[in-house]
């Protein structure tokens, strides 16, 4: 079984030309990363919530689509 958690985040370049990538699954708790591309921000930002998510779970509040196939 597969599941896959939306979660919005927001995607800037900082002064330095670093992208960085944030987001919140709920207030107070979120993840971010960060890259050399907006591609590898992001990557860094999955893998960041993927450790996240596994420590304190999925919240209520966010999209959750389960694939049974």
């Amino acid at each position: 079984m597969s599941r896959a958690v939306h979660v919005p985040y927001v995607l800037e370049q900082d002064e330095d030309g670093v992208w960085c990538a944030s987001a919140q699954l709920r207030p107070g708790v979120g993840a971010a990363g960060d890259g050399p591309t907006p591609e590898a921000a992001i990557a860094d930002l999955r893998a960041a919530l993927a450790a996240l998510i596994a420590e304190v779970g999925v919240p209520p509040e966010l999209t959750v689509t389960l694939d049974v196939a």
